[in-house]
């Protein structure tokens, strides 16, 4: 049996609030995504994501390609994104599933 701490959190879902504009037109500010932690990220699949330049930021972006032990993410409106483009490979959190608020839809992977 868990202790707690990190194992505690593999495959649980959370609501998650996006801000900003980096993932327009996908999701928009103030939208809340459901999302898995302990999931497998694929390329293509919108991911949460911590950075190593920023250890206390997290980030809703897309997973691009896996780079070393880090992800190569981007926001999918390039002209309003910080992403890996900036701050290099991103540890990913979680696997975005779907956008609860304003409208439920299933988020799709999209291909790079």
């Amino acid at each position: 049996m868990s202790g707690g701490g990190a194992d505690d959190a593999m495959g649980r879902l959370r609501r998650v609030a996006v801000r900003g504009p980096s993932m327009s037109p996908t999701l928009s500010d103030g939208d809340v995504v459901l999302a898995r932690f302990g999931a497998v990220p694929r390329p293509g699949e919108v991911v949460l994501v911590r950075w190593v330049a920023r250890p206390g930021q997290l980030s809703v972006k897309r997973a691009v390609w896996t780079d070393g032990p880090g992800w190569w993410v981007l926001g999918d409106n390039p002209y309003r994104s910080t992403d890996s483009r900036q701050l290099g490979p991103a540890e990913v959190l979680a696997v975005v599933r779907g956008r609860l608020w304003p409208r439920p839809v299933r988020l799709r992977a999209r291909e790079w």
